[in-house]
Parts: C-alpha cells; sequence; structure tokens
C-alpha cells in the first residue's frame, strides 16, 4: 500500500501545490481542511480516492488525531494574516502548530514539515512573528527532526500580494504603499512545495531552511515590476508608518463595531512587519541546500496577472493592431 501523507491546511494557497506534488510522487493524501466542501477541487490531483479532502479543526485535539492516524509524514500548512474570531495568532500559528506536532509524536508519526515563515522570532513585536516563531519551538520539542520551512512572501496565481496590488491598481492614478523601502526576497508557491516534497521524502536533512527567489528588491520597486508588467502607470505612494498604525487603529475599531463583518485592508501587525526587511538571513540554509533552483518573478508573473491590464487578454492584440497601423 502506498504511504499516506495528511496536510494541514491541504487545500491552501501552498498546501494546494503540495498535495499536487505529492499524488505526482505516488502518495496517497489526506487534506485536512476546515470546510470540505471548498476544498473539493483537490480530488482530480490524483486517481480516484487518492486525494481525500477532510474535515479538520487544529483546535482541537481529537480532530488533530483522527486525521493523523494511519499518517507516515505529516505537514502543516495552517497560517493566519489576521485574527478572525477563535482563530487567534496563537490558537493557529502557536497553539495549533505544537498540537499537531505532540499528536503525530504520540502516534509515532514519522518525520513533520512545517510551513513557517521568514521573520519568525520569539521577541518580535508582531504577534504574526512571535507566534511562528513559538509554534516552530512547540514543534522541535515534540518532533526534534522536523523540517521546517520559512519562505519570504510568496507568489503564485492565487497569492494575495501581487494580485490585490494589482487589483487595487485599476482603481485610481494612486497606488498607496506602507514600507515603500523595506525589502522582499519573493518566491514561488511551487518551489515552496518542492522543498516540502523532498523533506516529506526524506531527502532534506532536518533543520531550518529560509526560502527566498533569486530576486532581492523593495516594496516599491515590486509594485514598479507588477506596474509594468500590467501595463499601468500610477504613482506609488508611501504612507508613513505612524500614519499607517493611525490607519490601521481606525479599520480595528470598525471591525470591533462591526462584529467582524468588516475585514480590515490593514492591521495594526501587518504595520509592524513591513518595517523589517523579509529576506534570507546570512548563513541560514536556503534552496540551494535543497538542491532547489528558485524561479524568477518574471518567468511567472505575466502568466497570471494579465488579467489586470487595461483590455485583459486582448491588450497584446491591441498593441498590435498599432503597429500595423503604423
Amino acid at each position: 500500500m502506498s504511504k499516506l501523507v495528511t496536510i494541514f491546511g491541504g487545500s491552501g494557497f501552498v498546501g494546494r501545490y503540495i498535495a499536487r506534488r505529492m499524488a505526482k510522487e505516488g502518495w496517497r493524501v489526506r487534506v485536512a481542511v476546515r470546510n470540505v466542501n471548498e476544498a473539493t477541487f483537490v480530488r482530480p490531483y490524483g486517481a480516484v480516492g487518492q486525494v481525500e479532502p477532510v474535515f479538520c479543526n487544529i483546535r482541537d485535539d481529537a480532530s488533530v488525531a483522527a486525521v493523523t492516524s494511519g499518517a507516515d509524514v505529516v505537514v502543516n500548512c495552517v497560517g493566519v494574516l489576521d485574527e478572525v474570531r477563535k482563530n487567534t495568532f496563537a490558537a493557529v500559528q502557536a497553539d495549533g502548530a505544537t498540537r499537531i506536532a505532540r499528536i503525530a509524536a504520540e502516534m509515532g508519526v514519522a518525520r513533520m514539515v512545517q510551513i513557517s515563515a521568514i521573520g519568525a522570532d520569539e521577541t518580535s513585536a508582531s504577534q504574526y512573528a512571535k507566534t511562528k516563531a513559538a509554534g516552530e519551538a512547540g514543534v522541535l520539542a515534540h518532533m526534534p527532526d522536523a523540517v521546517i520551512l520559512r519562505p519570504s512572501v510568496i507568489f503564485g496565481p492565487e497569492d494575495q500580494f501581487f494580485n490585490r496590488f494589482a487589483g487595487m491598481s485599476r482603481f485610481g492614478p494612486i497606488l498607496p504603499v506602507v514600507g515603500a523601502d523595506t525589502k522582499f526576497q519573493p518566491v514561488y508557491v511551487d518551489d515552496v512545495a518542492a522543498a516540502a516534497v523532498k523533506a516529506v521524502l526524506g531527502q532534506a536533512p532536518a533543520g531550518v531552511y529560509e526560502l527566498g527567489g533569486p530576486d532581492t528588491a523593495t516594496f516599491r520597486d515590486l509594485m514598479q515590476q507588477m506596474l509594468g508588467i500590467i501595463r499601468r502607470r500610477r504613482l506609488i505612494l508611501n504612507i508613513p508608518f505612524w500614519m499607517a498604525k493611525a490607519m490601521a487603529f481606525g479599520f480595528g475599531v470598525a471591525k470591533s463595531v462591526s462584529l467582524g463583518l468588516i475585514t480590515p485592508p490593514l492591521t495594526k501587525d501587518q504595520v509592524v512587519n513591513l518595517a523589517v526587511d523579509n529576506v534570507v538571513s546570512d548563513g541560514a540554509k536556503t534552496f540551494a541546500d535543497l538542491g532547489i533552483h528558485p524561479t524568477a518573478m518574471m518567468a511567472v508573473l505575466p502568466d497570471y496577472l494579465w488579467r489586470f491590464r487595461p483590455s485583459g487578454q486582448y491588450d497584446t492584440i491591441k498593441e498590435s493592431a498599432k503597429n500595423l497601423r503604423s
């Protein structure tokens, strides 16, 4: 019988790519998610019955144990960018990751892969970064041979980074950003998945790996490249951190008053993170240690950002027509 991997958050942005690759490796894939009905798209990744979405609440021991039972390896991709009701940073990224590792160890699971983030730091002022570090510590306490992957900002067709700002660029001549001079090292989602698969297969030594792409650029430069791809001219306006904090406070109040119905476009925690460079540290284990050559942004971004061009898929045709007329 083929081996079984349980992927917590396996229908999410990163998890779906790991699930697809593991299916190609011939493994059975158990995709543990909160909403099974929204994860049915993963089933065609493999043969009938090979990839199966199952319900799991990582805040509950019994739920985690049920989906971990029989697994040879577990992968945790669950994380949150903003707190929503009971899904707080601590409950999901610290306690949830620790719970998965503890139960995996109790059940004799061979290996664990934890998807964390560059910037994970127990001393950080950011709850996101602090709880990511707490999750790593909890994982290593129970699964000391785990592989922890810390990607920089991740890009790909379903990303919430380039897609978000490309969408914003359609509504006016100004594109506001916070932390325009902060550096990022964007990494392609399928490269992160490739690293995770190597860890699942036991081809990556235990430890922490920081994953960044071949391109390092400031937030402003990334937005300029994105605007070039979607063929729009916009003024990139840097919002000072003091102003961004005030705006985030106001958005937070609106969220509280609306009982969570209003999703804030910016949070105080995100402002804190945007003040810190998000790049691979000197001396860290990287893609090179995994034998993976990361993909450049410009090799991928045009493939999915074209829909934000003024004429979408017809933009190139219109340009060709102009050349014919001239």
